[in-house]
């Protein structure tokens, strides 16, 4: 069954988040997709080429990234604004910094690789938020992210289906209004010396029926044709 427990909230309430505080660490909880997308994320992620490679994760929520980052050799740095989410990222290794992801207090350069992993869609802003994680990214350094496209298709599967369903998100986490217009994310990558490849992404059909089964505790997401609904996209910064 879904969870509604932030049904009384505003669509994209941030306060949902701490309504939900204990499902972070839960397989089977209200963020259970956040685990497996966590996980796709890490594998566009290369090991680290040397010993004080820093790693910021924006929107990091309870630090779900932490577990497939080990062996990389990061340092993980964590930033949200949620103290509940943060507390909890810090128990998994991560180096919390709290705050709005449009206003990093983080010095320009100093990250080897930055995440942002289902926060776009979130924003009311996201090149601002995308300027910042290009700040603070070092020449040739690594932006990766992940979130929702600004489709009818995105909002009638990511809202209006999946979050109905088990392992979907939970009622009203999003306001479909703020999905992310592909071409502009481009752009403004582009516009920041990063040239940033999608690609369209979704669940395994037979990893969800095994995790509907108490078969798995995971499921695997897959590769798909069109960025139309949920997509990754990756690129490096260019050198000065």
């Amino acid at each position: 069954m879904p969870f509604r427990s932030a049904a009384h909230r505003a669509p994209n309430d941030p306060a949902q988040y701490d309504d939900l505080v204990a499902q972070w660490w839960r397989p089977r909880g209200a963020f259970a997709m956040l685990h497996w997308l966590a996980a796709a994320r890490a594998a566009v992620i290369p090991p680290s080429t040397g010993p004080d490679a820093v790693l910021v994760d924006l929107g990091c929520g309870a630090g779900l990234l932490a577990p497939h980052l080990g062996g990389k050799g990061y340092r993980h740095i964590g930033v949200d604004l949620s103290q509940t989410a943060l507390a909890q990222a810090v128990a998994h290794g991560v180096s919390p910094v709290r705050a709005d992801v449009r206003f990093v207090p983080l010095a320009d350069g100093c990250a080897d690789v930055v995440c942002a992993g289902e926060i776009l869609e979130h924003v009311r802003d996201f090149a601002a938020v995308v300027a910042e994680a290009c700040r603070v990214l070092r020449p040739d350094g690594l932006l990766v992210l992940d979130t929702l496209a600004d489709t009818w298709l995105s909002r009638m599967l990511a809202v209006s289906v999946a979050e109905r369903l088990p392992g979907g998100p939970p009622p009203g986490i999003h306001d479909p209004a703020l999905f992310v217009d592909r071409g502009r994310l481009i752009e403004c990558c582009a516009d920041q010396g990063v040239a940033l490849t999608l690609r369209g992404i979704r669940p395994s059909a037979v990893d969800v029926a095994r995790w509907l089964a108490h078969r798995t505790e995971s499921v695997r997401m897959l590769p798909v044709g069109t960025t139309a609904v949920l997509f990754q996209g990756w690129g490096r910064k260019e050198r000065s």
